[in-house]
């Protein structure tokens, strides 16, 4: 069947790559908030659940932060949001005048979630997809991001409605796939990488979390899921690998203590500096 069958004639949640999506995106594209100001914006996708694309958001925000830049994370998985979790966020989002302002870390890392916005943050989210992706898009029309230099967007696992409104809707600099050392995973980040050539958004490159496991005590890497694939993946997208993660039990603790931002990264160095070299987009 070809794309053009495939359309559902509503391109602001049909994937079809046709003539009439040519002149798409640009109409959907969301304004932030008047109060709002955001330089460069990265989403942080994975073709499957379970791979830890929150705790590459999360690490990668703390890397920008470190190295003095402004961070805020738009926490876009909302049936499955962790980041207030991974940052021991208890206070919850505020309203005002200007708009919704988000919770900020210790450190200063901005941090908007629909979990900072429920009365109980073990109340399940129980939302069709049109209500969803229409969250997201106020995460970014309504909450008031604070002269922002790096805007992190964690992504639900897949290629559905999320990920489509996210990249026609907010003016996505470029994303980061996030991957694990099995076979299977080529699959996966195949549709990752199909996803964002469908729309246009430029890839930066990958990330493997849970690379190797590395002993405490003599040094020695073990992989723990066998021999790694990022690399050969890498290559048949001639994308680069910026970051290796290994399998941490520091990493876990601090995640479920709420204190990853204490914790020293420097795994993360190579994909904080990538994004440095991407250039702002042109304001309208």
């Amino acid at each position: 069947m070809s794309e053009a069958e495939n359309c559902t004639h509503d391109c602001e949640t049909c994937s079809a790559a046709c003539d009439q999506r040519e002149k798409a995106p640009a109409d959907f594209m969301e304004k932030p908030s008047q109060f709002s100001s955001i330089k460069k914006v990265f989403a942080v996708v994975s073709g499957k659940g379970g791979v830890g694309k929150s705790l590459v958001t999360s690490l990668l925000a703390i890397a920008l932060n470190k190295k003095g830049y402004h961070t805020g994370i738009l926490d876009a998985d909302i049936t499955g949001p962790s980041i207030p979790k991974i940052f021991g966020l208890k206070e919850k989002a505020q309203g005002s005048a200007m708009g919704v302002m988000p919770v900020v870390t210790k450190r200063g890392i901005e941090v908007i979630s629909v979990n900072l916005l429920l009365e109980n943050e073990t109340d399940p989210v129980v939302w069709r997809g049109p209500i969803i992706a229409g969250t997201v898009k106020q995460f970014w029309t309504d909450v008031v991001w604070n002269d922002i230099d790096y805007m992190l967007v964690d992504l639900p696992p897949g290629t559905g409605d999320v990920p489509l409104t996210v990249f026609q809707s907010i003016p996505v600099n470029g994303i980061l796939i996030v991957a694990s050392p099995q076979e299977l995973v080529s699959l996966i980040v195949s549709k990752a990488v199909k996803m964002a050539n469908m729309m246009n958004v430029p890839i930066i490159g990958l990330v493997e979390n849970m690379s190797y496991f590395k002993c405490p005590h003599c040094g020695k890497e073990t992989k723990i899921f066998g021999e790694s694939h990022i690399r050969e993946i890498a290559d048949e997208f001639s994308l680069p690998v910026l970051a290796r993660i290994p399998i941490s039990p520091e990493l876990s603790e601090a995640c479920d203590l709420g204190t990853l931002e204490d914790i020293s990264a420097p795994f993360m160095d190579g994909a904080a500096s990538a994004l440095e070299k991407i250039p702002e987009k042109e304001k309208d």
